[in-house]
């Protein structure tokens, strides 16, 4: 039987979801637990190779028993009591043979959170990038806009990418603030954008030239020549990877 795990993690300590020889990953802890669990080698395959420091909410994987001696509504806390406290899955439940967590997904969700304050919050930094100088997150959202749609993202595409196309289908994408505690000047950015694929630091990149039109470098009209373009070095920055969180996996 095949099983679907929905699992939530924090990023920091781990070289990335993919499993690694010499350094800790998501997927190398997660089918340690299982091997500890189940006494064999159970293999696990991830709906999105999320980088070294990148969070996940809502990450999903799949993996194959023969039998499964427990029961399925047990099986999350079961796991967890082999997980490490920042690696938690969130369900589990049974699919069909055929099912392909990466390239079954029809479309994944990824938000990205820039802390936008003058002085630096660890605690809300872990989990955001920190921007001391003030973002226009009207411009930001103005510009948003302009990268949904079926276009050539090479520009937003960092060296080192396998996939053999660079085009990508953007459902939305979408700037908003939070006000953090008390004093106004504190804020969360989010960036949240949803697609039927992306490519290797595609999200971080497009997190990037946003942070450049807040920052007033570029501009909303920039964006449109820019994805034109093709070419990398005219788009913006790659943002840190601990602002960045696999929201949803949609099937």
């Amino acid at each position: 039987m095949k099983i679907l795990l929905k699992i939530a993690y924090d990023g920091t300590n781990y070289a990335g979801w993919q499993r690694q020889e010499n350094a800790a990953s998501v997927q190398g802890v997660l089918e340690f637990a299982l091997r500890r669990l189940f006494g064999e080698d159970v293999p696990i395959s991830g709906a999105s190779r999320t980088d070294a420091g990148v969070h996940a909410n809502g990450q999903c994987a799949t993996f194959e028993l023969a039998k499964m001696p427990i029961p399925l509504e047990k099986l999350p806390t079961v796991i967890n009591s082999q997980l490490p406290s920042d690696i938690a899955v969130q369900s589990a439940k049974t699919v069909a043979d055929d099912f392909n967590a990466r390239f079954g997904a029809v479309s994944k969700t990824y938000v990205y959170k820039i802390y936008n304050a003058p002085v630096r919050n660890p605690l809300v930094c872990r989990y955001a990038a920190f921007v001391p100088q003030k973002l226009d997150v009207a411009k930001m959202q103005q510009a948003a806009n302009f990268f949904v749609g079926t276009f050539d993202f090479a520009a937003f595409c960092a060296s080192g990418s396998s996939a053999k196309s660079t085009v990508r289908t953007v459902f939305s994408c979408e700037v908003a603030e939070e006000i953090i505690g008390e004093i106004s000047q504190n804020r969360l950015i989010s960036i949240k954008i949803s697609g039927n694929a992306f490519l290797y630091n595609m999200v971080r990149i497009i997190a990037g030239t946003l942070f450049y039109v807040g920052c007033g470098k570029f501009t909303a009209a920039d964006i449109l020549p820019i994805i034109a373009s093709k070419n990398r070095a005219k788009a913006g920055k790659t943002m840190a990877a601990c602002g960045l969180v696999l929201e949803e996996v949609f099937y």
